[in-house]
């Protein structure tokens, strides 16, 4: 028989789903900052060279 009430650890897996999306996110942005950072970088030297 089923126990009666709450999930035992409910909220606790809530919040940590939460906190790993929202690592993730920042970690991707991050990624892509970085991406578009070395792409202007690119970008500049080959104007230089021309």
């Amino acid at each position: 028989m089923a126990k009666k009430g709450t999930p035992k650890n409910g909220k606790n897996k809530a919040k940590h789903t939460k906190l790993l999306k929202q690592k993730k996110e920042k970690l991707r942005k991050e990624k892509e900052a970085r991406a578009a950072k070395l792409k202007a970088i690119i970008e500049a030297s080959k104007a230089d060279k021309d």
